[in-house]
């Protein structure tokens, strides 16, 4: 068989007809799935592997942090059951540490995609869902201390064989969920994605064949891997170095180091994790297919936005992690909040190439995935409910632009979930939803602020689970602009008492006659304050963002 070449304007239609079965797997899943947090917030992502595994496209609006999930995924259905793979299948997995997972909530379904008798790839999903059981409500909870704890664990397993549902293993994962129906609809939502992308992807097999997918397939990921490499070799060669550190871990650990060395001649760089510290007892460790998403977002967000997120983009990249460490962690490593850290390792390469990239960098942002989760039984239908958010802060500031206010950063790609979706569905009040006076370093150029939701329970006690970071390490402003402020938990009796919270706070008791507050950080500014232009200077004081005392302190000539 002679080699198929494809023409660069054939690759364009095509490249976009594979996004556009992405992005539509994507919106179907945000349609039809129950929980808040899918619906609402899109907590999930879609993307298309090949018959090697190899992801090929990830939709638009999906969350870099899953990334690496679901080519890990794709990559351990064909290790685990090579040629026996049928039409119809469904494969289901969430482990970290056995089936190419990140955390547990995140549940990854894979259906594969045929022509005739031979496999061309996969359509993959993921959710994250409100609850998979463990210790705690919301399954994301700080302070467990291995896996066992935080959740179901779910190898690589066939939830359809050849179009007919295993019912049950069905029933037993959903019995060891709390929330059946929510988690019944979202799994169904994601199963129906799957259906939907197959389908999608049989019709461009019909118009082009099986030979000449697979062909596109590769070139997509060839041509992504070429233009990361050309976008490499633009940096100066050299050996740059970041160490920044997690608070805590929940679990008695403070100050955890994460730090790399970059290393880049020609189209080459290697990220090198070697002095950052062992797996700590909490749940804050990564697993490699973390660090690999947290790097590769980094990379590319530095050197070339537009890159498409495809097997190209590990393909250009090498990265070292020593094993059982906090970047790499092994069995039994509990990882439920490793988004915080993945945040963490993506403010430790811009801060290592800031210099070589300065009209790109941002200063530190909020550097976290701060989450809520509140709890309790329904007044009104008598039932549990499980509020689950993660909450965004400030935006680092930029060379030529202030950091954004209040929104998520980096690796997550979520909203905050709207105060009427929290109070249509849940027996909870939100007294306040603003942004934080002060909270955004200042510099020529300010950093982002932090975001206060104040929210109480109406006519029962609710439990409340919060996790926060840069809650003690600031997010540090660049080439002379000032750190961003950190973040709180704190209760608020209407007595006025006020109670302060861990930051990683479990098992909460919230009664109705007082108020949880959640604030999150703001960022860092970027350039010297005292360039600060005396327009800008104003417009920060008309705005209500910051006081006067804030604004003399630092600007005190613009002024």
């Amino acid at each position: 068989m002679s080699e198929i070449v494809i023409d660069p304007i054939s690759l364009e239609i095509s490249w976009n007809g594979l996004k556009s079965i992405a992005d539509e797997c994507f919106i179907s899943i945000m349609r039809s799935a129950f929980s808040t947090n899918v619906k609402e917030r899109h907590d999930h992502s879609t993307a298309i592997a090949d018959a090697q595994g190899r992801l090929v496209v990830q939709a638009e609006m999906a969350l870099p942090i899953h990334l690496a999930s679901m080519r890990g995924l794709t990559k351990f259905i064909l290790d685990r059951y090579g040629s026996d793979i049928h039409p119809g299948d469904v494969f289901i997995a969430n482990d970290p540490h056995v089936a190419g997972g990140t955390h547990l909530p995140d549940i990854n379904m894979a259906m594969p995609v045929f022509e005739g008798a031979r496999l061309i790839g996969f359509v993959a999903n993921i959710i994250h869902h409100a609850d998979v059981g463990g210790a705690a409500v919301g399954s994301m909870s700080g302070g467990l201390n291995e896996i066992y704890k935080e959740g179901l664990r779910i190898p690589i397993m066939r939830l359809y064989s050849r179009g007919v549902l295993d019912q049950d293993l069905l029933t037993l994962l959903l019995l060891n969920m709390r929330l059946e129906e929510e988690r019944r609809g979202d799994l169904n939502a994601q199963i129906a994605a799957c259906k939907l992308g197959v389908a999608r992807l049989e019709d461009m097999l019909r118009e082009h064949g099986g030979d000449r997918i697979s062909a596109i397939f590769s070139e997509v990921i060839a041509r992504t891997e070429k233009r990361m490499r050309k976008a490499i070799a633009s940096l100066p060669d050299g050996v740059y170095a970041f160490t920044d550190y997690m608070d805590d871990d929940g679990a008695g650990t403070d100050d955890i180091k994460i730090a790399v060395k970059i290393e880049k001649t020609g189209d080459r760089i290697l990220f090198d994790f070697e002095g950052s510290d062992p797996q700590v007892p909490g749940n804050f460790n990564m697993v490699f297919n973390a660090t690999q998403s947290a790097v590769c977002y980094a990379l590319k967000a530095l050197l070339d936005p537009n890159v498409p997120n495809n097997q190209g983009i590990f393909d250009a990249i090498e990265i070292k992690a020593p094993l059982a460490s906090f970047v790499n962690c092994i069995a039994p490593a509990a990882v439920a909040l490793r988004a915080n850290s993945c945040q963490r390792v993506v403010d430790c390469v811009f801060g290592a190439l800031a210099e070589q990239v300065p009209d790109r960098v941002v200063a530190g942002t909020n550097g976290a995935n701060t989450s809520a989760v509140f709890a309790g039984i329904d007044p009104r239908t008598a039932q549990l409910y499980v509020y689950l958010e993660t909450l965004g802060g400030g935006m680092g500031a930029r060379a030529t632009f202030d950091g954004k206010d209040g929104v998520q950063v980096n690796i997550t790609n979520t909203s905050n979930l709207p105060v009427e979706a929290i109070e249509l569905e849940y027996p909870l009040r939100v007294e306040e939803y603003s942004l934080i006076e002060n909270t955004g370093g200042a510099g020529r150029f300010r950093g982002g602020l932090g975001i206060r939701r104040t929210i109480r329970p109406i006519g029962h006690v609710c439990e409340f689970n919060g996790v926060g970071e840069r809650f003690v390490h600031k997010p540090w402003g660049l080439f002379g602009g000032e750190d961003g402020a950190t973040g709180r938990f704190y209760i608020r009796s209407d007595a006025g008492q006020v109670t302060e919270l861990a930051a990683k706070a479990c098992c909460v008791r919230l009664e109705p006659d007082a108020v949880a507050v959640l604030e999150t950080a703001g960022a860092g500014g970027y350039g010297p304050p005292a360039e600060r232009g005396a327009a800008a200077v104003q417009e920060d004081l008309a705005s209500g963002k910051f006081s006067e005392e804030f604004v003399k302190r630092y600007y005190p000539k613009a002024s």
